[in-house]
């Protein structure tokens, strides 16, 4: 998953757009606001950030992280229109990893972010993975199948969605605003119950309950995470 935070809606909307197309998860925030607050549900793999910004400017959210213990070792590129020589000293003197100014490529940027992927022990791309297993759980993203241990389990969309979502956070917490905003949309104006009533579903499926969490773990009040 990355996070871009640019607040000129076309620019978001146009990266956002040819990195979704190009394998690579990607979600657009306008606001600083917005930003630290998903940061607070799930980390991301890597940053694209923006210097000129309302609330807040580029330099001060990238001293943020890296001076937090949490958020120190993800990878940042700053994308911003200020293109002089120390403008883009000072951005990587700041921690930033990488620095491509406006306008530019978009092929040239994906190739960045793969290769600063690369260079920090990440895949290029998580969301290019098509199969994942762990504790006899199979999921292939491609067949849109799911087996528990070598048995097959026939998902509903969402259900299958919010089981791929839960094992791609790789143990992080999921909110259950994040699974809210993510499976069903910011649109939906329903209440998290849902969010629960689908897990409860799921878990039957899979052949667990609250009391045997063999792959989905309750965190009390928060959301859910794989159990590893």
């Amino acid at each position: 998953m990355i996070y871009f935070v640019e607040d000129d809606n076309n620019i978001r909307k146009l990266v956002s757009y040819a990195l979704n197309s190009n394998g690579i998860e990607a979600v657009g925030f306008e606001l600083p606001s917005e930003f630290w607050k998903k940061m607070k549900e799930q980390l991301p793999s890597l940053i694209l950030l923006d210097i000129m910004l309302p609330e807040e400017d580029g330099i001060a959210i990238l001293e943020k992280l890296k001076k937090d213990e949490f958020t120190n070792k993800i990878p940042v590129i700053m994308l911003t229109a200020k293109t002089s020589e120390y403008d883009k000293v000072y951005g990587l003197d700041s921690g930033a990893d990488d620095y491509i100014t406006k306008p530019f490529s978009m092929m040239e940027l994906i190739a960045r972010i793969k290769a600063l992927l690369r260079r920090s022990g990440f895949s290029p791309s998580e969301t290019e993975k098509e199969e994942y297993s762990v504790n006899g759980l199979r999921i292939s993203v491609p067949q849109h199948t799911v087996t528990v241990d070598g048995k097959p389990v026939n998902l509903a969309l969402k259900e299958f969605e919010l089981l791929l979502a839960i094992v791609k956070a790789d143990g992080r917490v999921c909110t259950r605003n994040y699974l809210l905003e993510n499976i069903w949309g910011y649109e939906f104006d329903g209440e998290s119950r849902t969010v629960d009533v689908h897990i409860r579903k799921l878990r039957a499926k899979l052949g667990e309950d609250e009391k045997e969490e063999k792959i989905i773990e309750t965190v009390k009040g928060i959301g859910y995470k794989l159990k590893k």
